[in-house]
């Protein structure tokens, strides 16, 4: 039987740095959860009495467990606290952002009790000035893996809610959907996910400060990154803004195109960067194991959307901080959004309001009967989360590879110490998606001739375990077909090409490419987007360095046909492609 050890919080003195973080005093409240975060635990103290581990297993059973109504029971609990804004009272136990994390971490308790004491629970604490505030808390609760290797996996949504006014510690605050929605799944998958047994660690966190600049989560990914013994996270699952399907007059682009239109079979999946990137990678990897391992199980499909964007245009989220520091995250988002967080005097929407609750009472028996948070969608993007987690939990080790393209045929070599001999190679091209994937046996080696007219693919290998588990995939490659010597001089003086957009055709936002075949000087560049009759849309300035230069263009909704973008060069239009709007 494990020993908990609660301990009182011990300074952790954390300088600021040239990082740009401001918080001091980080520190877990609980020494045992601590180390658990570190692999620095014995994994049989964490045993079930039944282990319940294979996937066969364990999807069908987040499909089952995850309950709508117990969704909602979280969000009636959470509507009681009035406000959770960060500055708001700690010391009630019935208002403020103090009562809303006690009420989480009994929660987190209860679970640990109710399931062979297989968790660890504690608060993340940092000092910060934040609304007035000084001392704030994340919640946390640990399911040790079984490996002990130290790996573990954030699922996590913040719990502060906000009015119009950042600040404003007294307004009614109840932030339903931005981010009771997101709260209550971390607390739901907590409770479903605790039963089961995993490899690596997972921890289910509620975060404080999003509202006034993802404050909670910075201070966590700081920790994990920087701060010795450092925490090896493979992935974050940020939930936030995940419940509601009614699409507000302001939504924040990319979102829903018209007011009151409904949503309940599509969830964004917002990440960052493009090509190479870790994000993108995780959020096809998570689109993957929907589609393959809970998708045969589910009454209602759900649509996952890859957005090209980081995040909404002009708002951020808690996978950012993690991103920022390559720590692989990515962001769960409502198709439809009520509202832009906006402060102008015309604005209606909920979010960021006191508008923001649970529904209305439209019959005047005092009692709720018509919700803005629909709990059986809720549901379903708790179940996304959970075997998601729940995969990468269970995956194998990663490999790497090594790639060319020889004649018309792409040669992929992978290096694999573990000989798992079983492998899942990626091919992409235009867009954010795997244009297929592509299963291997009994060898390294693969040769295949890309089914695109593109001149250049971005490839990424996954192992494949003997449970049918891919790991999460290497780093992409991109590899470019020779097309023979190219006389740029009859071109132009500059050996770049233009690619094709990605994705196209598109709806909310796109990525646009420049490859240069070698450093080059120059003194200006820019990305100049036109439509059909040659007026000018945008110009935007692009930096060209040696190999691939991206820039993401986001034109919001609205927008119907094709659009020219040119790569300018020193006021030289080089080339010109189309991009096509799929709205």
């Amino acid at each position: 039987m494990k020993l908990k050890v609660h301990i009182l919080p011990i300074l952790l003195i954390v300088l600021v740095s040239n990082l740009g973080v401001s918080q001091t005093n980080k520190v877990i409240t609980n020494i045992t959860l601590a180390e658990v975060l570190r692999g620095n635990y014995n994994p049989s103290d964490y045993e079930a009495s039944i282990q319940i581990s294979h996937p066969d297993d364990v999807v069908p059973a987040i499909q089952n467990l995850v309950n709508p109504d117990s969704l909602k029971a979280y969000l009636q609990i959470l509507d009681r606290f009035y406000t959770r804004n960060t500055g708001s009272d700690t010391l009630s136990e019935t208002i403020g952002i103090g009562a809303a994390r006690n009420w989480i971490k009994s929660k987190f308790d209860q679970f640990d009790a109710e399931y062979e004491d297989r968790l660890e629970t504690g608060f993340f604490q940092f000092d910060q000035n934040i609304c007035g505030m000084m001392r704030h808390k994340n919640v946390l609760a640990a399911l040790p893996g079984t490996d002990g290797t130290g790996e573990i996996i954030i699922i996590e949504g913040h719990m502060d809610s906000r009015c119009e006014t950042n600040c404003d510690v007294d307004c009614e605050a109840r932030g339903m959907e931005d981010n009771g929605s997101g709260t209550a799944l971390v607390i739901e998958l907590a409770r479903v996910m605790s039963q089961f047994t995993f490899d690596k660690t997972i921890v289910f966190m509620t975060t404080t400060g999003e509202e006034q600049g993802l404050h909670g989560a910075e201070a966590v990914a700081f920790y994990c990154k920087f701060d010795e013994p450092l925490i090896d996270v493979k992935a974050v699952l940020n939930n936030d803004v995940i419940g509601g399907i009614i699409c507000g007059a302001t939504s924040s682009e990319p979102s829903c195109p018209g007011e009151n239109l409904i949503d309940s079979t599509q969830v964004r999946l917002f990440s960052r960067g493009n090509f190479d990137s870790p994000h993108k990678s995780l959020s096809r990897y998570i689109k993957l194991q929907y589609q393959q391992e809970l998708l045969p199980y589910v009454q209602v499909p759900m649509l996952l959307t890859l957005m090209s964007a980081e995040d909404r245009t002009g708002r951020g989220g808690d996978h950012i901080p993690f991103g920022a520091k390559n720590i692989p995250a990515m962001r769960f988002t409502s198709a439809h959004e009520h509202g832009d967080a906006g402060i102008d005097e015309d604005y209606h929407d909920r979010q960021h309001t006191s508008e923001d609750v649970l529904g209305v009472d439209t019959d005047g028996d005092s009692e709720i009967d018509s919700f803005f948070v629909d709990f059986n969608y809720l549901a379903r993007n708790g179940r996304i989360n959970g075997v998601a987690a729940a995969m990468i939990a269970l995956s194998p080790e990663p490999v790497s590879f090594e790639a060319d393209w020889v004649n018309d045929e792409v040669s992929v070599s992978i290096i694999d110490d573990n000989d798992f001999m079983h492998y899942a190679v990626g091919v992409r091209t235009t867009m954010n998606d795997w244009d297929t994937l592509i299963y291997v046996k009994d060898t390294k080696e693969l040769t295949f001739t890309p089914n695109t007219e593109e001149n250049n693919v971005r490839l990424t290998v996954a192992s494949v375990d003997d449970l049918e588990i891919e790991s999460c995939f290497s780093d992409e490659i991109f590899v470019k077909q020779s097309v023979g010597t190219i006389d740029y001089g009859t071109k132009s003086r500059f050996p770049v090409e233009l690619w094709q957009n990605a994705p196209n055709p598109f709806d909310e936002a796109t990525t646009i490419s420049v490859y240069a075949e070698r450093a080059f000087t120059y003194n200006n560049a820019l990305i100049r987007i036109q439509n059909s009759n040659g007026q000018l849309i945008k110009e935007m300035p692009i930096i060209l360095n040696e190999g691939i230069n991206e820039l993401l263009y986001n034109h919001g909704y609205g927008v119907a046909g094709i659009h020219q973008y040119s790569l300018v060069i020193d006021g030289m239009v080089i080339e010109t492609k189309q991009m096509i709007f799929a709205n």
